[in-house]
């Protein structure tokens, strides 16, 4: 069997409680919360950073994943 047929999970940054990570623009400082999403920009709760759509941005300033740490 491929190892495509078996996509690999992405690994999901957790706080040291074990719930999903806040991830901080590096640029802006805006706070994504997994816990509370992005509802104005159609994001529900509990999506963790690594699932968001590729092409999402920072909804304060434009920043792409690549700008974001946790």
């Amino acid at each position: 069997m491929s190892e495509s047929a078996f996509p690999l999970a992405p690994i999901m940054a957790r706080d040291t409680n074990g719930a999903l990570a806040l991830w901080v623009c590096n640029r802006c400082g805006h706070v994504y919360s997994p816990a509370e999403g992005e509802p104005l920009q159609g994001i529900p709760p509990g999506v963790p950073f690594e699932l968001l759509p590729e092409d999402w941005l920072c909804p304060h300033c434009g920043a792409p994943h690549s700008l974001f740490i946790h």
